[in-house]
């Protein structure tokens, strides 16, 4: 069975319903990703933000996964699919996506401000006083601007091994994750699809639909598993 790798960005869930903050000059819902994405942040105002992902959290659970999450998983009928997403929302999970690998984190886990601490499910409010079993404060299970990534080695480790690549909604603008695409080989068919594409068909093996992700995900799916059929 061959195996695809999707890459998404924040354009898939915005068509849920979700903010992005890069649409916005680097404004997320009216605060300055500096204040509320970052450590320093945290520690100069831990209220503001775990206040700002608790309502980041409440938004999640009125939203439900688009046309474009739901033909994702209809790839898994012909293929073995394994996504890695830079949202930190469950809504690849929630369409039926059985492998996903949270390059940038989730909302609903939390983890010790303790260096090491393993995450944990999280649905309800974090506020200043909800402590680890060793005493320190939780915080969101997010990578911060300025944190190192975890999983990256995991998420390179699994687009290598890529039959075929899938980009959608990701401008390929944050690094690392937008490194991940130099790790597959030079034959291997790469799909990009973006409204607004911030690359070329420079590749031979790279094609570009201009299109949402609600628009360009289903067509594509359609047309690989007719192919593999």
């Amino acid at each position: 069975m061959k195996k695809i790798v999707v890459l998404s960005g924040a354009g898939i869930s915005a068509e849920s319903g979700l903010r992005t903050f890069r649409d916005a000059n680097g404004l997320w819902e009216g605060h300055d990703v500096m204040e509320v994405a970052t450590p320093e942040g945290f520690q100069r105002n831990p209220s503001l933000v775990l206040d700002f992902y608790n309502q980041r959290r409440r938004q999640l659970s009125k939203v439900t996964p688009n046309p474009a999450h739901i033909a994702l998983t209809k790839l898994e009928s012909e293929f073995d699919v394994t996504i890695i997403t830079q949202n930190v929302d469950d809504l690849h999970e929630r369409a039926g996506s059985s492998k996903v690998l949270h390059l940038h984190g989730e909302l609903l886990k939390v983890r010790s401000t303790k260096p090491g601490g393993s995450p944990m499910q999280w649905k309800e409010d974090i506020v200043l006083g909800d402590l680890c079993a060793d005493g320190y404060q939780l915080r969101p299970h997010i990578v911060w601007f300025g944190e190192a990534v975890p999983l990256l080695d995991d998420a390179i480790a699994i687009t290598s091994k890529a039959d075929i690549l899938i980009i959608v909604g990701t401008s390929m603008q944050v690094y690392p994750a937008a490194s991940l695409i130099d790790f597959v080989g030079q034959d291997i068919p790469i799909h990009f699809i973006d409204p607004k594409p911030s690359i070329s068909e420079s590749r031979k093996n790279l094609s570009v639909m201009a299109k949402t992700a609600v628009e360009g995900i289903p067509k594509l799916v359609a047309s690989l598993i007719d192919k593999e059929s």
